[in-house]
């Protein structure tokens, strides 16, 4: 079995295609074979986004692989879930993605203290393609920086 700090599932492309701003985390409402399955690293979350429907938050194209164990009462893969927080930052995340240019894209999935799954989302905005080179630049600085500071033994 897993500690509750093992299973941290990222989104990679959320970083990469979006300017993050405000971060919430939020429950998921689950089957039980899915939050076991979840509990086994089988979760993934390439192409996912939020929308409101009716007034409640929902998460898309979030896939949760078949538990093994599952029998006939096994849970769909790729079917929407329900996120859950409160009133209030439902609100006032439904106002802000009103608003031209903000989306919220799930970040990362994972597992309490309590054992509970968790999604933490964030507000976002989409980058202009320059602003993914500036992006890729960075990292890419960052990482011969470290290069050199490693060759020449941790000295500056």
């Amino acid at each position: 079995m897993h500690k509750a700090s093992d299973i941290r599932i990222k989104n990679k492309r959320a970083t990469f295609d979006y300017e993050l701003s405000d971060r919430y985390v939020a429950g998921l409402a689950l089957y039980g074979t899915e939050i076991k399955s979840i509990r086994l690293g089988k979760a993934g979350l390439t192409d996912t986004f939020c929308i409101f429907e009716k007034g409640e938050l929902w998460v898309k194209n979030m896939t949760v692989s078949g538990y093994a164990f599952g029998s006939y009462n096994n849970h769909v893969e790729r079917r929407d879930r329900k996120l859950l927080l409160t009133r209030k930052e439902l609100r006032k995340l439904e106002r802000a993605t009103k608003e031209t240019g903000y989306t919220i894209v799930p970040v990362v999935l994972f597992i309490n203290e309590k054992g509970l799954a968790k999604l933490e989302i964030a507000l976002a905005r989409g980058k202009k393609d320059y602003d993914k080179r500036q992006t890729l630049r960075e990292k890419s600085d960052k990482r011969e920086m470290d290069r050199v500071y490693k060759e020449r033994g941790g000295k500056r």
